[in-house]
């Protein structure tokens, strides 16, 4: 199995990559839905938290998530293809991730029929939109935090290698 994952082509890389960003987005999202479920239950009539209403709030926030997700995955891969994570600045990958959100969320209820007042839409959009920004600026910090470590691990060898006595004296002049 490592042997296929190893000979996989850059379009294999990125379906993998924008898969991988969507489930974890997805596993993200469908928390916050399950909280947002309960704590309007709550708020609203503690009789009326239904198993069906939070379960339905966690898969509609996993659909999104997913999608919001790979979606991110293709913004980032096309916006961002020729710089590192340590290039990128915080603000503008939110922005990305609050882009793609929106997008995906704009798509799913164009396909979904289902019929929202405008103002629940717009609520939607708003909110899609913040846990975008939030998920692509927590992704960036991870990645950020990986490449750290990476680059911890490629330092403590390059360290043990050191330079030559000759290298030494050319690098100070001698």
């Amino acid at each position: 199995m490592s042997e296929a994952i190893t000979r996989l082509t850059p379009e294999g890389r990125y379906l993998r990559g924008a898969l991988g960003m969507g489930l974890t987005w997805a596993v993200g999202w469908s928390f916050v839905g399950a909280l947002l479920a309960l704590l309007v239950g709550v708020l609203t009539s503690p009789d009326a938290i239904q198993g069906t209403r939070v379960a339905g709030t966690i898969r509609v926030f996993m659909q999104v998530g997913l999608v919001s997700g790979g979606a991110f995955s293709v913004v980032l891969a096309i916006a961002g293809r020729r710089r590192t994570f340590d290039e990128m600045s915080l603000p503008l990958f939110a922005g990305w991730g609050a882009l793609a959100s929106l997008l995906a969320y704009v798509a799913i209820m164009a396909l979904g029929g289902a019929l929202f007042t405008p103002g629940e839409l717009l609520a939607g959009g708003a909110f899609t939109a913040l846990l975008g920004a939030g998920s692509a600026a927590g992704s960036l910090a991870l990645a950020r935090r990986a490449d750290d470590r990476d680059l911890l691990q490629v330092g403590a060898d390059v360290a043990e290698v050191g330079l030559t006595k000759e290298e030494k004296r050319e690098l100070l002049g001698k």
